[in-house]
């Protein structure tokens, strides 16, 4: 008997994604009107260059780029950076449609809800308050809870040890296979693919997938 619903929370809860892509743009628009020399579209690929490298929730990516492109920090051009991409994070940090309607299903019907994220826990926290969706969730793991991330068993067995239910009374949500699948997979729960948040193709094949969050609700009645 299905028991709990976990989630991802970046592009499967949240278009992480759009927020990011268009903070990003943003912030270059910034530095160039404080006097940066280049081109939008090769900013931006060094930026993304440095995201790959170091994590998209890297706190130092403006100063990074800087010091490639620069060879120093220039201060107030950081700041026109920081400013322009909080005022666009702020605007499109924004659950997917549907989303609070969605959990508020799950919830009705008795279900426990948690997330497990690998990004670090006042990230994690600070997202899920901007848009409103603290209280719904009985257990949130985050990357500093075991210091490991998805597909690795551990983030997922801990969320199980805080609900006090079995891997085979859970679903897992997320938009990434190769993470969110495979590692609830491995460890006995069933498995839905955000396939609305993403990208990529994979061979890993999960339980179920949607188009739009929800159709979870559909999901859920199937497993009870």
């Amino acid at each position: 008997m299905l028991k709990a619903v976990i989630f991802d929370l970046d592009n499967t809860l949240i278009d992480f994604l759009k927020m990011k892509r268009l903070s990003c743009e943003a912030a270059v628009d910034a530095m160039q009107d404080a006097g940066l020399n280049m081109p939008k579209e090769d900013a931006l690929k060094i930026i993304y260059e440095i995201y790959d490298k170091y994590g998209m929730e890297d706190q130092k990516i403006f100063q990074r780029f800087m010091k490639k492109t620069l060879k120093k920090v220039d201060y107030r051009m950081l700041a026109y950076a920081i400013i322009a991409y909080k005022k666009v994070k702020e605007g499109f940090l924004t659950p997917y449609p549907r989303t609070k309607r969605t959990l508020i299903k799950l919830k009705e019907s008795g279900l426990k809800l948690a997330i497990v994220s690998d990004a670090p826990r006042l990230q994690v926290w600070t997202r899920l308050v901007s848009i409103g969706l603290d209280d719904f969730f009985d257990a949130v793991v985050a990357f500093e809870d075991t210091k490991m991330r998805k597909p690795l068993a551990l983030p997922f067995k801990k969320v199980l040890q805080i609900l006090k239910v079995r891997a085979n009374e859970c679903l897992m949500v997320g938009d990434i296979p190769e993470k969110d699948i495979k590692g609830a997979n491995a460890i006995g729960m069933k498995t839905c693919f955000a396939r609305y948040g993403s990208t990529t193709q994979s061979h890993i094949k999960p339980d179920f997938s949607i188009d739009k969050i929800e159709e979870l609700v559909r999901v859920v009645e199937l497993l009870r």
